[in-house]
């Protein structure tokens, strides 16, 4: 290694999940969850800015497939059902 250092924990390791799950716990409980909402906005805006709304239909496709091919189709009729019966509930 050109720098001389070892390299850090990989990302997936435990201890790196364990620490950015107790430094979000900690950002929670001194900005709240508005702070959350507001940096997910900016981090929107600013990827369809860069991006265009054809790149969040890509991922939305991407993800769609992948979830067609893991849970197969049957997976998506108990979904709708399901929203079908809480709509109808909630109305």
């Amino acid at each position: 290694m050109a720098s001389g250092k070892k390299p850090g924990p990989m990302k997936g390791d435990p201890r790196v999940v364990e620490a950015g799950r107790k430094g979000g716990q900690t950002v929670l409980a001194e900005r709240g969850k508005e702070f959350f909402k507001a940096i997910g906005a900016k981090g929107g805006a600013s990827t369809r800015q860069k991006y265009g709304p054809e790149f969040f239909s890509s991922i939305g496709r991407k993800g769609g497939e992948a979830l067609k091919q893991s849970r197969g189709v049957a997976f998506y009729t108990t979904i709708g059902r399901k929203g079908g019966a809480a709509k109808r509930h909630s109305a």
